[in-house]
């Protein structure tokens, strides 16, 4: 019996030191590291009118009571086919997307079309939904299959029961209606705003006339031809925004009177309750200035300014204002005015009643209210800027409630009543958790646990940290270690970076954040680093603000202290250090190799900026100002002027197609490098635009690890 357990024991020894030398290919870590290798999500959601919540995994389907998360039905794919199959129709090879009529009903959808399946009965029927026609653009559904917008070249079509309408007719390559404008800055996804009861169609409509046209050539031509987009470059002339309100019932379009400068911004549409008021935030070109007015739907006519806020540098409006539930007197703003994103209580004429939220962390996101209306749900960093939890306040006391527990990362979905909230967890070492939570007693239930995905493979260990910067301030960073890691030798590092506005790389999720090429480079024996410095999000607006007139310049600063930091470590190789990012982090990777040069011996730099008077309006001007107004900063972040500086090897990727950091750029560092005699390594994707995803994206990772294993 002794020899049998120590056989057993011996095996399973065995499978395990095997199951972990097994080690990842770049297809892998790039094609699957957001898949089969990332913690499983499962397809939760909250059952309409009812107290249930249903759950979807491994081709099972689980309805569960939100009090206890008992399953009351199970509903498997072998099932559904069974019924499929009996009526003629074609079965399921896997369980799709599933959305419930009731708590003993849902649709789903099969190669034949969408369908309805009867719990009890154990029948389908044809959907009663009408389904909307496939293949349109832009589409903006107020009631499915029947009330619906959609963009027909850069005109927009209303669809009323079956009714066709096609509401604008001036559509051009210099008139666009019904699509997402500024360049989907402020905010914006969206050209078309349904009116709360379906009434009315607020749309967009952008007049580029002005706006010069670049070139994007289709290399797959005989011979190539070319399309001409628009694109606004900083300081030149900007495109021209209008709103148009389009009334189904009287079958007419008004366009709201906005007045002020042609190049202003109109931003963060939001409608009244009872349809009759359209509010409008205008935004300056300066972008230090705006003010949220409101407007008559039916006239189009300005009424007032329900008030306006400034900033000696920027100013970013991001949400629209949101209409308290039950009470339409009252709306919910956020702002920075005191340095952090923030909730503010309005009475619907403009004047403020009070401050909802304070304290130096950030408001993350709105989930809604609970179902009196008495109470409003949000996500916020509160605990943490690399933590995310779930958040109640009381609109008529202002008590706070934190709703999550454990420190890490919360998403949560909220029940239509706001009474339970199912939360998905992760933190830097739990792959992924759903819970379903009692708002009230916080009392919860865990319904899955994501085991670890890539437990068989030889693995680097992680962890987060923080640094100080010049200022004292903390630095969050993260480290990938390699893999049979011995602090006695010396490994050479890679630093991974983006640190622009709108970006946060080190959370307190799983991997913290990371991407699963980190560990195939941990594998080859390398080292991973990240470090968000100043200039990024959730941390303030101090904090974002520091690099106004002079990016490239405050994140450079807080990169190099990493530096130090990675210099002090006694297993890093600081004679190998290798840095790569894409974007605005293609623009630090390309700032650092040559206004710090030799700091950093090998980098690729993907889709870099190199000189932001080439890169967009919206963005470029609200961080730089115009290259008229800010000279001397537009001179000294051009990269072109430190080409000659440049020390080791740099790699510089870039899409053909690219519409957002257009391919001028890094062509004409290429031939400043040219002219300087300065040796540059340079690939180009054709085809692609500002990112290089689908299949090719594996090509695209294992150039740029190939670039490091060969140099570095």
């Amino acid at each position: 019996m002794k020899k049998s357990l120590f056989i057993f024991a011996t095996v399973l020894f065995a499978n395990c030191f095997f199951s972990q030398e097994k080690l990842l290919t770049i297809q892998e870590a790039v094609l699957k590291g957001r898949t089969v290798l990332a913690p499983k999500r499962l397809q939760v959601m909250f059952v309409p009118e009812s107290n249930n919540f249903s759950y979807t995994n491994n081709d099972t389907i689980k309805l569960s009571s939100n009090a206890d998360a008992k399953a009351k039905y199970v509903i498997s794919r072998t099932e559904l086919n069974s019924v499929l199959k009996k009526d003629g129709k074609d079965t399921l090879s896997s369980l799709g997307m599933i959305t419930w009529k009731n708590t003993n009903r849902f649709y789903f959808v099969n190669k034949q079309g969408e369908w309805l399946y009867s719990i009890d009965k154990k029948t389908i029927s044809a959907s009663d939904q009408k389904a909307t026609p496939p293949g349109l653009d832009s589409i903006n559904e107020f009631k499915k299959g029947e009330i619906y917008s959609y963009s027909k070249g850069n005109d927009v079509v209303v669809v009323k029961e079956g009714k066709e309408t096609q509401i604008t007719k001036d559509g051009s390559y210099t008139i666009v209606n019904g699509k997402s404008v500024h360049r989907d800055e402020f905010g914006i996804e969206k050209g078309t705003f349904w009116s709360p009861k379906g009434n009315m169609l607020a749309f967009y409509r952008m007049d580029q006339s002005d706006v010069k046209d670049y070139p994007i050539i289709d290399w797959t031509s005989y011979p190539a031809k070319n399309r001409n987009i628009k694109y606004p470059m900083a300081g030149n002339s900007s495109h021209y925004v209008t709103l148009g309100i389009y009334d189904l019932t009287k079958g007419t379009t008004t366009f709201v009177k906005t007045e002020g400068p042609k190049d202003q911004y109109l931003t963060n549409i939001a409608w009244s309750p009872d349809e009759k008021k359209i509010y409008i935030v205008i935004v300056n070109r300066a972008q230090n200035h705006f003010w949220v007015n409101e407007y008559d739907a039916a006239s189009g006519n300005f009424v007032k300014t329900l008030f306006e806020e400034t900033d000696e540098k920027y100013t970013e409006p991001l949400h629209e204002m949101l209409f308290v539930k039950n009470d339409p007197s009252k709306f919910i703003w956020q702002s920075r005015r005191d340095g952090y994103n923030h909730l503010y209580l309005y009475n619907s004429d403009g004047s403020l009643i009070k401050q909802l939220t304070k304290g130096n962390w950030e408001i993350k996101d709105v989930n809604g209210f609970d179902e009196k209306g008495q109470n409003i749900f949000f996500h916020a960093n509160e605990q943490s800027p690399v933590n995310q939890d779930f958040y109640s306040v009381n609109i008529k006391s202002g008590k706070m409630t934190r709703l999550t527990k454990n420190a890490g990362f919360h998403t949560a979905i909220l029940s239509e009543k706001g009474d339970f909230f199912i939360d998905n967890f992760s933190s830097c070492y739990v792959p992924r958790e759903y819970r379903v939570v009692n708002c009230a007693t916080a009392k919860n239930n865990t319904v899955f646990k994501s085991d670890n995905p890539i437990s068989e493979y030889k693995l680097g260990k992680w962890n987060m940290f923080t640094i100080k910067n010049a200022e004292g301030q903390d630095l969050h960073c993260r480290l990938f270690k390699p893999a049979n890691f011995d602090s006695t030798k010396k490994y050479p590092v890679i630093v991974y970076l983006y640190n622009g506005p709108h970006s946060q790389l080190v959370t307190n999720t799983w991997m913290t954040g990371g991407e699963l090429w980190y560990q195939y480079m941990a594998q080859k024996g390398f080292i991973v680093f990240t470090l968000d410095g100043r200039g990024t999000s959730n941390r303030g607006k101090a904090w974002e603000q520091a690099i106004h007139r002079q990016v490239g310049t405050k994140e450079m600063e807080d990169q190099l202290k990493g530096v130090e930091y990675l210099k002090s470590l006694p297993y890093v190789d600081a004679n190998r250090l290798g840095v790569h990012g894409w974007s605005y982090g293609g623009f630090m990777t390309t700032s650092l190799m040559t206004r710090h040069a030799g700091v950093f011996k090998v980098a690729a730099a993907g889709g870099p900026v190199i000189d932001w008077s080439y890169y967009e309006i919206m963005y470029g001007e609200r961080y730089m100002d115009t290259p008229q107004e800010n000279p001397e900063g537009y001179k000294s972040n051009n990269l072109l002027n430190h080409v000659q500086n440049l020390k080791g090897k740099l790699l510089m990727i870039h899409g053909a197609q690219d519409p957002v950091v257009v391919w001028q750029h890094s062509i004409l560092y290429h031939k400043k490098a040219v002219d300087k005699g300065v040796q540059l390594d340079y690939y180009v994707y054709p085809g692609h635009e500002h990112n290089v995803l689908g299949k090719d994206r594996a090509h695209l990772m294992e150039k740029i690890c190939n670039y490091f294993i060969d140099n570095l």
